[in-house]
């Protein structure tokens, strides 16, 4: 009996052992999110770090890979294929852009060409003529000396001809207008490599001018041109700049360094940008920086302090201004403020259709004694294009 009994007890406990241990084994099937199955390495720790190279083609960060294998594989289905990377656009050759813009241009900047020429050409030019001339020019954004001097020049031609014929006029009017545009100054762009170090491109601007749609466009450019580019998203105050950015690299395979950190200090994001550019022997890195208002002190003084911070380890090569072409005037104002922070290099003219003075050209240059280096001319990928004095003057005068 008490050997029984004994028997009994012991399968009893034997079963219990056995149905824990199945219990358990049941349970650490699966990791629980968050816990680690063993010590983790060194550079694995929690935290976002100052910056991080986004490259096209790979998966975004945080994506959770785990997988849940069920206890019956009967009614498992097929897992669908990962999706393959976008194929990368070929960007549009600089030769061909050119010309389309110019036809652009042609039919949305005309006006000013057009009133010119139907002044010059009547029959009778007395003073009232001269005067509306004046009007014109001044209305096209021109600004008051290039107004005064491309009239007193056309005066003068005009009384030594006495010639009413179009075409003549015109000639005369295209090459006073090529004149103040000047052709003889230096439009190109320093994109270059140096022996050792990639060239340097900061994008300035005041808020809303499309300074990151500017970035993404440019590399377009040079991509076109066979350069190996690099961009990096020091614009970290606006939430959506990074990523905006990052998608106008991927659509051509252009890297991106941005920061995982909202609101982290852009001289840093700028500093790993050009040292990741220096790494990977890049040709050009083009920084895009946040939006400010001239008039806000502080915000103008970090604008100096990214460019300081980006010089610790390359030089400068370009500070490109973005300056929206419809705000005709008031983007002087703006264009002065910004080239006595950072040594403005070039103007960048965004929107010159539609509403746009054709002038503003005339004025910005005469203001800062700084070239307009490329002008954007619609909303495409491939809308931005080098500025060219006599092509801009023949647009206006076609």
């Amino acid at each position: 009996m008490n050997e029984t009994l004994s028997i009994v007890i012991y399968v009893v406990i034997g079963l219990a052992v056995i149905g824990s241990i199945a219990a358990l084994l049941v349970r650490t099937r699966r990791t629980p999110k968050g816990m680690y199955p063993t010590t983790r390495d060194a550079d694995d720790q929690p935290g976002g770090s100052t910056a991080v190279l986004d490259r096209p083609g790979t998966a975004e960060p945080g994506t959770d890979t785990a997988v849940t294998v069920p206890d019956d594989l009967r009614d498992l289905e097929e897992a669908p294929a990962r999706p393959t990377a976008p194929a990368l656009e070929t960007p549009e050759p600089v030769q061909g852009r050119l010309a389309r813009l110019r036809a652009r241009l042609s039919k949305s900047n005309n006006a000013l060409g057009k009133a010119l020429l139907a002044l010059l050409s009547s029959d009778k030019i007395d003073e009232d003529v001269w005067e509306e001339i004046e009007e014109t020019l001044l209305l096209a954004d021109l600004g008051t000396e290039p107004t005064m001097e491309l009239v007193d020049a056309l005066r003068e031609r005009v009384r030594i001809s006495g010639s009413r014929d179009p075409q003549e006029v015109r000639g005369m009017l295209r090459e006073e207008l090529i004149k103040l545009v000047d052709p003889t100054m230096d439009r190109s762009l320093a994109v270059e490599r140096h022996a050792d170090k990639p060239a340097v491109v900061m994008v300035v601007g005041v808020n809303g001018v499309g300074k990151t749609t500017t970035v993404g466009k440019l590399a377009r450019v040079l991509v076109a041109e066979d350069k190996d580019v690099l961009l990096g998203a020091a614009d970290t105050f606006r939430a959506a700049a990074a990523e905006q950015l990052a998608t106008w690299g991927q659509r051509v395979g252009v890297p991106t360094v941005r920061s995982d950190v909202d609101g982290a200090d852009p001289a840093s994001v700028a500093f790993e940008a050009v040292k990741a550019g220096i790494d990977g022997e890049v040709d050009t890195v083009l920084i895009d920086t946040a939006g400010r208002l001239q008039n806000k002190v502080g915000l103008m003084d970090e604008l100096g302090k990214v460019k300081r911070v980006i010089e610790k380890q390359a030089e400068v090569d370009e500070v490109l201004l973005v300056l929206d072409a419809t705000t005709g005037q008031n983007g002087l104002t703006q264009a002065k403020v910004f080239a006595e922070v950072v040594n403005i290099t070039g103007i960048v003219l965004t929107k010159l259709d539609g509403t746009a003075k054709g002038g503003i050209v005339v004025a910005i240059q005469r203001t800062l004694g700084v070239p307009v280096k490329l002008v954007g001319l619609g909303e495409g990928p491939d809308d931005l294009a080098p500025f060219e004095a006599e092509e801009f003057v023949d647009a206006l005068l076609s």
